[in-house]
Order: structure tokens, then C-alpha cells, then sequence
């Protein structure tokens, strides 16, 4: 039998019609769903015939994550204590910088601190754990120790997360999808924090070197899913897994793009979705901005885009702008729900 994966057509900001849900409890809604399935086939039905268990994913609330609320998309702001990553490499590599810089991210308006002592950047090698720890570890503990922002540790490797939630960290953010190192997830488990799973083709050394996908939304769904029950099956509940489809990672620009077109098929999951896409190449590409610094406008863009589809968590590196945008969207939108 053909398997069909189900995307809800999500509207925001107008009145709800008489026949529509809303999604995961928050400001958007969908009267229309498009069904999908490998033989690329494609049609529209109304939301009131999608099977009972994919209507309840759609439509049931999703729990806090580190104490944030889910109804509405949150910030995350990006730290990378490296010398080497693709937009901040080097800027914020000395404790001093980067806890100055968390500070100021969350004076902004971020939710929650994504720190990551490794940069997965196209062709980026391996960083010891010890490195990885020494980079990271100590800023978590500092940031802490001023503030109870929630605090993401970007990694793939077991010993850097157990440092990281030793120090102060609330939630494991792996690149890997737990694939890297399985025992990760044990980590999760027995701190009890959410995990976010990120899909990639290949590692940060080959993904760029010539991805392919059969279809690469549904594709991604199948690995997120699978990881998902992985996830579960190690201990940590379906309500603190975030899934992340993994901008850039092993996607060439017409893949993101598509997986931007659809993203709204992975609410399907039952998980909030975060989204990553700030300052990626492929916003310089269609938008110009040969630098990264130079894609501010379009990465807003994308994470407006991104809200719109009903994606909870926004990974970025220009927290003021966005937190602006998205006040002035759920301000005017949300506006017309009342």
C-alpha cells in the first residue's frame, strides 16, 4: 500500500472559517490539507477527512520546551565559541565575548541560547572533546550563573553534553539526529531534557559534495520519524523532541527550497519544528549578499515565512530584527483572531 504523508495548507492573521482546526494551539488554522505520497501524487481534501491520528498530531498543543510556550514562535539565538564557524567564526571564541554576547542576544529579545563549541559548517573537521568541552562548558556555567535563560548545547558527542548539562545547559540540540553517538540520547534521558533532532545527509566534511533525495520532503519526514521513535525508545517522551529538517545540511538551493514550501508536512510528527536557516548561502544566492553579514533581509524573510507555517522555535543570529518582525506580525495578525 502507498504510504501518504499529509500537509496542512496553514493560514494566519484572518478569521477562521467554520470548518477549519487550529494548528498545535496556536494562531494558525487550516480548513484544506494536500496529500501526499513517492509516486508524486498530489491533491487537496478537506481537514475534516484526514485520518483521526494525523488530525490529532496536527491540531494537539504542544508542550512547553524549557519552559518556553509553543503557541507562538520563539527566538533562539545563535553562540558559536569557535574560531571557524561560517558567519561569527572568531567573534565570540573568548569567554569574555561570548557571555557578553549571550547577554546581549537575550537583552534582545532571544528566548533561549544555542551554544555550539563546533563548527558544522560545509567541510568542517571534527573538534576533540576536550576542545568542544573547554569551549563550551565554561561559558554555560558564567551565563548561568547571571541568568535562568534556557540554554541549548549544540553537539554531537555524549561527553560534551553531559559537561554541558552539568554546567547549566536545558537542552540538547544534535546536528546529528543522535547518530554520531548514540549515547547522547542516554544523556537526554537521565537529565530529562528536551532534545532537538536535526537532519543531515552525510557529515559537515562531504554533505555539500553532491546531495541527492528520492523526494527530499518526504525523505527528511521518514529519517525525522524514525529518529523520533529512537528518541522514545531511549527515554525521552515524544514532548521534549523537537524535530529540525536541517537547512543547508546536505541540501543543494532547490532542496531548501522545497523543504521551506512544505514545512508544514513535519507537524505531522506530533514535535514543535525549529528552524535554521539564518544567513545560509542559499539566501545570498537568491537574494544577493555575498557575505553573511549581508543576508540580514532575507534571513527575516525566511523565519516570517517560517512563523507563518507554524514553526515554534527560530534559530538565528540577529535576534533584534527578528523579534521585531515577528512582534509586528503577531501584533497585526493576531489581532485579527480576537
Amino acid at each position: 500500500m502507498t504510504r501518504l504523508y499529509y500537509r496542512p495548507i496553514l493560514r494566519f492573521g484572518e478569521l477562521p472559517t467554520p470548518d477549519s482546526f487550529p494548528l498545535a494551539g496556536g494562531l494558525c488554522w487550516f480548513e484544506r490539507a494536500i496529500v501526499l505520497d513517492r509516486t508524486g501524487g498530489r491533491r487537496r481534501i478537506p481537514a475534516g477527512d484526514l485520518p483521526e491520528d494525523v488530525l490529532a498530531r496536527l491540531t494537539t498543543p504542544r508542550a512547553s520546551i524549557c519552559g518556553l510556550d509553543m503557541r507562538r514562535p520563539q527566538v533562539m539565538g545563535i553562540l558559536n565559541v569557535t574560531p571557524d564557524s561560517f558567519s561569527d567564526g572568531g567573534l565570540f571564541d573568548k569567554p569574555e565575548m561570548a557571555i557578553a554576547h549571550a547577554r546581549a542576544m537575550q537583552a534582545e529579545g532571544a528566548s533561549i541560547i544555542d551554544i555550539g563549541g563546533e563548527s558544522t559548517r560545509p567541510g568542517a573537521g571534527v573538534v576533540s572533546v576536550e576542545a568542544e568541552i573547554g569551549r563550551t562548558a565554561p561559558v554555560i556555567s558564567a551565563i548561568r550563573e547571571g541568568s535562568d535563560v534556557p540554554i541549548s548545547i549544540d553537539t554531537r558527542k555524549a561527553a560534551v553534553g553531559q559537561a554541558a548539562v552539568a554546567a547549566g545547559a536545558t537542552m540538547i540540540n544534535d546536528v546529528a539526529a543522535f547518530t554520531y553517538d548514540p549515547a547522547l540520547l542516554d544523556v537526554a534521558a537521565q537529565a530529562g531534557t528536551p532534545v532537538c533532532i536535526m537532519h543531515a545527509q552525510g557529515t559537515p566534511e562531504t554533505m555539500q559534495a553532491d546531495p541527492r533525495y528520492d523526494d527530499v520532503l518526504l525523505d527528511i519526514y521518514d529519517f525525522l520519524e524514525e529518529r523520533v521513535a529512537a528518541a522514545e525508545a531511549a527515554g525521552v517522551p515524544r514532548d521534549r523532541i523537537v524535530v529540525d529538517p536541517g537547512i543547508g545540511f546536505g541540501k543543494t538551493l532547490e532542496h531548501n527550497l522545497t523543504i521551506l514550501r512544505g514545512i508544514a508536512v513535519f507537524h505531522g510528527l506530533g514535535c514543535p519544528i525549529l528552524l535554521g536557516a539564518s544567513r545560509k548561502r542559499f539566501i545570498g544566492t537568491i537574494g544577493g549578499g555575498a557575505d553573511a553579514g549581508d543576508r540580514l533581509g532575507g534571513s527575516v524573510a525566511v523565519a516570517l515565512w517560517g512563523a507563518r507555517q507554524g514553526v515554534q522555535i527560530l534559530r538565528v543570529h540577529d535576534i533584534f530584527a527578528t523579534k521585531q518582525a515577528l512582534d509586528l506580525e503577531w501584533a497585526i495578525g493576531g489581532a485579527a483572531m480576537t
